[in-house]
């Protein structure tokens, strides 16, 4: 091998070690953006979710909007429709992050299920069919409504 085809084989080595690298980090900025988009959705919703903790600590706030709360006979509803809203919310980061690859299957397998049990309680089911509004990813609204429509309510409960 001569000396200008050796300077040529480092030349192209050169190259494809550049390429890579480029190929690399424009990996490594697509994997970045997908973590900070979980972390954004989670941030939002756990800032809803600390609204709705408020109502849960004092009930009377749940006056605010009224509608939200109209089916409410006493402060013990409220804060149990919103503490169900909140268990939802952090459901909600589950499915999510599952959805864009930053929650492994198992994991979210077994909040689903746990999700199923819960589901299955009174007090999660007329939080759910009440007509106020929960704010939720259009998708996982879905993906809950097959759920709950999935599960059989649980004998006995109130």
């Amino acid at each position: 091998m001569t000396l200008q085809e050796l300077q040529l084989v480092f030349q192209a080595l050169s190259s494809l070690a550049i390429a890579g690298g480029l190929v690399y980090t424009a990996i490594q900025f697509r994997k970045q953006r997908e973590a900070q988009h979980f972390a954004n959705f989670a941030k939002l919703v756990e800032a809803q979710m600390h609204l709705r903790e408020m109502r849960v600590s004092d009930p009377s706030l749940a006056n605010v909007y009224r509608h939200d709360v109209e089916f409410a006979e006493n402060p013990t509803q409220i804060r149990e429709y919103f503490f169900n809203l909140m268990q939802l919310s952090v459901f909600e980061i589950v499915w999510f992050g599952y959805r864009h690859g930053q929650v492994p299957e198992d994991y979210f397998r077994s909040w689903d299920r746990r999700m199923r049990d819960i589901a299955a309680e009174d007090s999660f089911r007329l939080m759910w069919t009440t007509p106020s509004m929960k704010i939720m990813h259009d998708d996982f609204q879905q993906y809950m409504a097959s759920l709950v429509s999935s599960v059989t309510p649980r004998a006995g409960d109130r």
